[in-house]
């Protein structure tokens, strides 16, 4: 794992909590800013999925080279 993706995760689940909590509490700011917050999340998360699968591709390159 990398660093964006465990932040993407972390953000996600921070984001959802925020949501969640702003509407149970009738917040609908609160409520927006959780999703956005998740979807970040979700997005850095992603980021962080293809950088590792491009390293794990260039290593896997490097192996079968003679």
């Amino acid at each position: 794992m990398n660093k964006d993706q465990v932040q993407g995760r972390v953000k996600e689940a921070t984001g959802k909590v925020q949501e969640v909590a702003g509407r149970v509490v009738g917040n609908p700011t609160q409520e927006i800013k959780g999703k956005v917050k998740k979807n970040v999340g979700k997005a850095q998360g992603k980021l962080g999925d293809a950088a590792e699968n491009l390293k794990d591709e260039t290593r896997d390159d490097e192996v079968r080279r003679p």
